[in-house]
């Protein structure tokens, strides 16, 4: 199988699909991966038989998804206030546990922790009625943008708020990194609901108020994408004034409001995606994030498309 190289590849593909963690590692090495980022839902359990893996060599970890291992906790899962949190004692966790992913990534040579660093929160799942808005009305629609402006106003308002809270608890973190000596970035990722954060200028504030700090932006192209079709901000505008703050990329498509596709692949545009060639080539750790209904045969060739054209790019 060809050798992927430096490309990593994340356990959200087939992690429904194992019950042991070697079983589901070693598939991902059947498709060429030499790395992987461990997600958030891998548990305990399944570190059992990976741990031996990653101490012999077997396979290398690049990164680790907060909150890592596995919490079966909704206030600290992947949609959460997170490191906003109004209450102190909850955003006092939200540290202990990315300190806690930061731990294992230092463990097992992992170059960086994924984070979802927080959001301005709603009574309930806005971004869920404006999607389905999206697909039944169209973004120029009087429902969907009376939603979204409704959804906008408070959000704007919202935001630096959240924004200070987020950087305060992250320079928390990174202080606790550096008396530990970890040299483990921490990506802060751009989501794929509307009212979550980062957006990139968010993005861009946080780091350049935390300059000298291990963090940086996770640049997840996917939820970028779709953050552009519904209007949240200017995609490929923004990833121009931002790409120099990029430490990691999640490599994946769009189809309309529908995510974790394979590249040029099941989109059959094989120029779009061009946009973010530059993206992946900078960024320190690439990783490819793909839905299970993805097959190999599709990773490959998405896989050789992006690494073609990157080499093609590099020879301009």
């Amino acid at each position: 199988m060809l050798d992927k190289g430096e490309y990593s590849f994340s356990t959200c593909w087939n992690i429904k699909r194992h019950t042991t963690g070697r079983e589901m590692i070693e598939e991902i090495k059947e498709l060429g991966f030499r790395y992987v980022e461990l997600n958030y839902n891998v548990t305990d359990e399944l570190m059992k038989s990976i741990e031996p893996m990653i101490e012999k060599g077997e396979i290398g970890v690049s990164s680790v998804h907060n909150v890592f291992p596995f919490i079966d906790d909704k206030d600290y899962d992947t949609d959460s206030v997170m490191l906003g949190f109004d209450d102190e004692a909850k955003r006092k966790r939200s540290v202990e546990l990315l300190i806690r992913s930061m731990e294992y990534a230092d463990r097992y040579g992992a170059k960086a922790v994924v984070v979802h660093p927080g959001e301005v929160p709603f009574e309930y799942n806005i971004d869920s009625d404006l999607k389905k808005l999206y697909r039944e009305h169209g973004k120029d629609s009087p429902e969907y943008q009376r939603l979204w402006n409704e959804m906008s106003e408070r959000r704007e308002r919202l935001s630096p708020i959240y924004t200070r809270r987020i950087q305060e608890s992250l320079e928390h973190v990174s202080e606790h990194a550096a008396k530990k000596g970890w040299s483990v970035a921490i990506g802060i990722e751009t989501r794929s609901r509307c009212y979550q954060m980062p957006a990139l200028m968010e993005a861009k504030t946080i780091c350049d108020n935390l300059k000298g700090s291990p963090v940086y932006l996770w640049y997840d192209i996917g939820h970028a994408m779709m953050m552009d079709r519904m209007g949240l901000y200017d995609n490929l505008k923004e990833l121009q004034e931002i790409k120099r703050y990029i430490y990691g990329v999640h490599i994946h498509e769009t189809l309309e409001l529908s995510d974790h596709w394979c590249p040029y692949v099941h989109s059959k545009d094989l120029k779009f995606f061009d946009h973010f060639l530059e993206a992946i080539d900078l960024a320190q750790v690439k990783v490819y994030e793909l839905k299970a209904a993805c097959q190999p045969e599709e990773i490959h060739e998405s896989h050789k498309l992006i690494t073609d054209k990157i080499e093609a790019m590099r020879g301009m």
